[in-house]
């Protein structure tokens, strides 16, 4: 009797011990997992004396993402800084959220936007707007304009659906943008 007690007890221990070991090592491996709200840092700074909004990725590119050249879009207090601050901090939260994977173009409130979704062509809500255009232009044509021209030409990361709509896979795009200088 007592030895069919003690393997019942050595039993039970074995079967803790592995469950426990299975547990860590799953735990292990989700945490590990690649997250791409940890990929890239967003921020705005300054390059020759003009407000970027920059992406610091996770191997520490510094990539341009928009250049504001103009404090003559919108009207004050809406200057080319204040733009780049709020934008960066939009492109952050969606970053942080999951859901800047692709960015499109499209219509908010009757105004054309730069919008962020986790797929193709994702409606434009408040909770994923990235910028307001101004009225009256093409948004496909300032989009191209506003980001980095150089981190769109390695292809397979901008679709076109019609003149208004264009749709950037925002992954491949960090991948494959130019480093700017330090």
């Amino acid at each position: 009797m007592k030895r069919s007690l003690f393997r019942q007890l050595v039993t039970y221990v074995m079967q803790s011990v592995t469950l426990g070991s299975l547990t860590a090592l799953a735990t292990t491996a989700a945490i590990n997992q690649p997250s791409y709200a940890g990929s890239a840092t967003f921020f705005c700074g300054k390059s020759k004396g003009v407000p970027v909004t920059f992406a610091r990725t996770q191997d520490g590119r510094k990539v341009t993402i928009v250049r504001w050249t103009s404090n003559n879009y919108f009207p004050p207090p809406w200057t080319a800084q204040r733009r780049c601050v709020e934008v960066s901090r939009r492109f952050q939260r969606s970053n942080d959220n999951g859901t800047l994977k692709n960015i499109t173009t499209g219509t908010l409130r009757g105004e054309p936007v730069v919008c962020a979704g986790t797929s193709q062509n994702p409606r434009c809500v408040d909770d994923n707007l990235l910028l307001t255009l101004k009225r009256g232009v093409n948004p496909t044509d300032t989009l191209r304009r506003l980001l980095d021209r150089r981190g769109l030409a390695a292809g397979n990361i901008l679709n076109e659906y019609d003149r208004d709509t264009i749709n950037i896979d925002f992954e491949l795009y960090l991948d494959n943008a130019t480093v700017e200088p330090d």
